[in-house]
């Protein structure tokens, strides 16, 4: 986008909330708060309101969206839901978990949103501002996360502005998000697949549907977000699996692995996943390459080293 927005940062009263819905069904962009991280919303039928988020972004148009719905009828409106994707939706909507359902022919949503594709990533956020942003919309909304494409993820409106400040047309600033990770992706294409790990661990999803969930093929299209090999990368080169810091990085500990900064220091998950994209963010800012201590590939330790190794993966 060539000219330059002036992004206002509205509150979360029932008025600003109702601007800021007001603002989504006339195309405009509003990046809000979630359970996981902040999202660029827009108007997921309109399709100049979804073009508009990839140049917000500098996204690719092959990277497919999440729509956000608040409650079950909308999403059964618009995607065709199996057995195992019911259950799942019992389970944790509102919450964490993406689901990539068949896209119902009727649906009105642009072509962008999916890519292209037959089917949609769809989600009911948790959360009040989310919820009564959605109602107040009236309309599905389409939301990445609300950072520059590949950049580190916003937990904060003050990440979003950051990145995105004069690109966006608002923000809505409820403080910081509590999950810190995006939601995890299931699709269910060749049976219950993870796409993404996320805020809800995959032992969760695999304990309410009785059975292990496959992987991806390597060479697989692209269904839903998250799925790019370089991804959620900070400026600073990204050293994994440290022990320790070389002299000229800056160190994210955890657990009894200590460092300038602690994603737990008493190696609890739930306080890591939360704190992630932050201290990232707060690692970057130094200008230093960053070292971060091993993680263990457990519950939502998974979700973790998913962010990190394709935070640490080459860059193209």
């Amino acid at each position: 986008m060539n000219d330059r927005l002036e992004t206002r940062v509205l509150g979360t009263s029932p008025d600003e909330i109702t601007k800021a819905g007001q603002r989504l069904a006339k195309g405009q962009l509003v990046a809000f708060p979630t359970e996981t991280v902040y999202g660029l919303g827009a108007d997921a039928t309109n399709d100049t309101a979804v073009a508009r988020i990839f140049a917000a972004k500098g996204r690719p148009s092959f990277n497919p969206l999440i729509a956000h719905v608040p409650d079950m009828k909308t999403a059964e409106r618009l995607c065709d839901f199996t057995d195992a994707a019911r259950r799942l939706a019992d389970a944790f909507w509102p919450g964490a978990l993406t689901l990539v359902l068949p896209l119902k022919p009727d649906s009105g949503i642009s072509k962008l949103v999916t890519a292209g594709g037959p089917s949609l990533a769809i989600r009911i956020p948790a959360g009040d501002v989310a919820t009564a942003l959605l109602n107040a919309a009236g309309r599905p909304i389409a939301a990445p996360s609300a950072n520059p494409s590949g950049r580190v993820s916003p937990t904060t409106a003050a990440h979003v502005l950051a990145g995105l400040n004069g690109r966006i047309d608002a923000v809505l600033d409820a403080g910081p998000c509590p999950v810190g990770v995006e939601s995890t992706i299931i699709g269910f294409e060749d049976g219950p697949t993870l796409l993404r790990a996320g805020g809800i661990p995959a032992e969760a999803i695999e304990a309410c549907l009785g059975t292990s969930l496959k992987t991806p093929a390597i060479d697989a299209p692209l269904t839903a977000p998250g799925q790019l090999a370089s991804h959620y990368a900070p400026n600073a080169p990204l050293r994994l699996n440290a022990q320790s810091a070389n002299d000229a990085e800056f160190m994210i500990g955890f657990g009894d692995v200590d460092g300038d900064v602690s994603l737990s220091a008493n190696g609890d998950l739930v306080d890591a996943a939360a704190n992630l994209f932050r201290l990232l963010h707060e690692a970057d800012a130094t200008g230093k390459p960053i070292a971060v201590a091993p993680i263990p590939e457990t519950g939502l330790g998974r979700a973790i080293n998913d962010r990190l190794r394709r935070a640490a993966a080459p860059r193209h």
